[in-house]
């Protein structure tokens, strides 16, 4: 079901980067619509505004599969704590060899 959600969201995404990709620059924003411009043009509207509905419907269609997929991906408090339990522990190593002369340890030669 992780997977499902995945696979959606990535094509939502896809399709919300194409539709911003496509949206003309020119048209001022904020600016636009303070200076009083309007997205008519002789009673038609322009694709501008259905541009940015889909903007806007693909971030919330992407928000809410974020939202929705949370409550498929299982994770419990102790498979957390089974994964974290061996971290930060020293592995067991074995006592290094000791001489047990005073002086340092002399090669054997071969054969003996």
């Amino acid at each position: 079901m992780v997977i499902l959600f995945v696979v959606l969201i990535i094509i939502a995404c896809g399709i919300l980067g194409f539709i911003v990709l496509v949206q003309n620059p020119k048209g001022g924003g904020l600016a636009g619509n303070i200076a009083g411009f309007s997205n008519q043009f002789m009673g038609v509207k322009q694709t501008t505004d259905v541009l940015e509905k889909g903007t806007w419907l693909f971030a919330g269609v992407i928000g809410a599969l974020c939202l929705i997929s949370t409550f498929f991906i299982s994770g419990s408090s102790s498979s957390v704590e089974d994964r974290t339990k061996g971290l930060g522990t020293p592995t067991q190593q074995s006592a290094p060899v000791t001489n047990p002369g005073n002086g340092p340890a002399q090669p054997q030669p071969p054969g003996k």
